[in-house]
């Protein structure tokens, strides 16, 4: 990455003023050992839900509840965010960043288990958007689920999909760092979806349903 670019992205990173309810949550996600989506992911994680005016959305991975704070403040207020986590302290931290920020319980689910067993009993073509921000050697099965889950026009979004500037070094070959590359060329080959990658963070994987 030349200077310029490095600090253009640094410059995103840093323009979001983030108040007390997501720096606590912040503080709590360390706390856990969670890594928590950066603050520019944050920003675009609220205008992102906003656009998609989705009301259906499946969270794989909690993050402590600073993903799932920063997606309910875009939705609708009648929308409803499913999290899922096979850490209960997670979920915990979670649904205390919840009511730290004034979001009524049944706008919220928490589902405690491993997501590849979780998402295969959620029903086909009912969500409005999914996102992914966990296990990465996971991701191709959770790839899978998100497809079959969408609705048509719904979104996928997928976090830490560039893994630290590696996917594009095609020397690093890595076990993490391929599977984030197979994920990706997925993704752009499959017929039924419109993507694109946005450099925000560690890389924000993007796709529409047809």
């Amino acid at each position: 990455m030349s200077a310029d670019k490095q600090t253009s992205w640094s410059y995103t990173e840093g323009l979001p003023a983030e108040d007390e309810v997501l720096l606590r949550a912040r503080e709590r996600s360390r706390e856990l050992g969670v890594a928590s989506v950066s603050p520019g992911v944050a920003a675009a994680l609220t205008v992102l839900a906003a656009g998609s005016k989705a009301h259906t959305v499946v969270e794989v991975g909690s993050g402590a509840g600073v993903s799932g704070v920063c997606l309910l403040r875009g939705l609708p207020t009648n929308a409803v965010l499913t999290t899922i986590d096979s850490d209960v302290d997670h979920l915990r931290a979670a649904r205390e960043a919840y009511l730290e920020a004034g979001i009524p319980s049944n706008r919220t689910r928490t589902i405690s288990g491993r997501a590849a067993d979780v998402l295969p009993r959620l029903t086909d073509g009912a969500y409005d958007l999914v996102f992914i921000d966990a296990d990465k050697r996971s991701y191709p099965l959770y790839l899978d689920q998100a497809t079959r889950l969408l609705k048509s026009g719904g979104m996928l979004i997928i976090n830490d999909a560039l893994d630290r500037d590696r996917v594009s070094d095609p020397a690093i070959r890595d076990d993490t760092t391929n599977i984030l590359r197979q994920v990706g060329k997925a993704v752009r080959e499959n017929e039924a979806l419109l993507s694109t990658i946005l450099p925000t963070g560690d890389g924000l994987l993007l796709a529409v349903k047809r």
